[in-house]
């Protein structure tokens, strides 16, 4: 079955080992993880895939923008490396726009990839 992802998801790893989008995920509750695990699942299987579930960034970066509980919008910024998505940063957006932060620390650990 795993052959069948177009696109298969990995998680970045810091330096030390940590991965961040995986530790954000499971500060999650058990709903709004499903929720945003079934959103990356499908662009896993159907990459490319466009809005709503998907958008491109600057800097060859992605989103996947989920609908999560208490009407809230969380987004995983990715990127395509070597034939993965590599799920960079994860938040809860807070805003209409995507703050330069988020955007930031994907850019940085975007460049940390070999």
């Amino acid at each position: 079955m795993t052959d069948l992802k177009k696109l298969p998801a990995a998680f970045y790893a810091t330096p030390r080992g940590n991965e961040p989008v995986r530790e954000w995920l499971l500060g999650l509750n058990d709903e709004d993880r499903k929720t945003i695990g079934d959103d990356i699942q499908t662009a896993e299987f159907g990459w490319p895939v466009g809005m709503p579930l998907s958008r491109s960034l600057d800097q060859s970066l992605w989103e996947i923008r989920s609908s999560i509980s208490a009407k809230r919008i969380a987004r995983v910024i990715f990127v395509v490396h070597k034939e993965r998505m590599v799920l960079l940063h994860g938040f809860v957006k807070k805003t209409q726009k995507t703050p330069k932060a988020d955007i930031d620390l994907a850019v940085k650990r975007k460049k940390e990839l070999t």
